[in-house]
């Protein structure tokens, strides 16, 4: 269950994707979190210089595996915009880091999409639940998960109706 704490978490991270956007960059922030409330890394997508692969969850798993030990990776949460894709989600549950709290989804993110006739990709679209066990996960924010479909709406160019 989000609460105050982890909103004010989210509330960075959806400040991070606004400045991947103002970069030319798909809106996505994400956030790495200590056990005890430490932000240890936040990165935002970096994806414009062609490198598909260089979302920031992706590089927080990183991170982590470069700069912490087994035990503060359990206990870590990753805050993020959007919840993780397939391939961020494997990182994530391959360097063992803990909770997953996230503010849109992917099932929201198909929504906007198809609203905005964007084509989907290559990649399913699957939820971190369908590509990694035993990891508490979280999201999405109600409240944010509307400032997030705005980003995505100004990264298409498109205007919500």
């Amino acid at each position: 269950m989000i609460n105050q704490v982890d909103r004010s978490y989210l509330e960075r991270c959806v400040e991070l994707a606004e400045l991947a956007l103002e970069k030319g960059d798909a809106p996505f922030g994400s956030i790495l979190v200590s056990q005890d409330g430490v932000t240890l890394f936040e990165d935002h997508n970096r994806i414009s210089d062609g490198d598909n692969t260089r979302h920031p969850e992706f590089e927080i798993a990183k991170w982590a595996a470069k700069n912490l030990n087994e035990d503060e990776r359990k206990n870590a949460v990753v805050y993020t915009s959007g919840e993780h894709c397939s391939m961020c989600a494997s990182a994530h549950g391959l360097v063992g880091l803990g909770r997953i709290v996230y503010a849109s989804s992917t099932e929201q993110l198909k929504k906007w999409n198809e609203e905005m006739d964007v084509e989907s990709g290559r990649l399913k679209g699957l939820s971190i639940r369908e590509v990694i066990n035993d990891t508490e996960v979280d999201g999405p924010d109600d409240s944010l998960s509307e400032k997030v479909k705005q980003l995505q709406y100004r990264y298409q160019n498109k205007t919500l109706d």
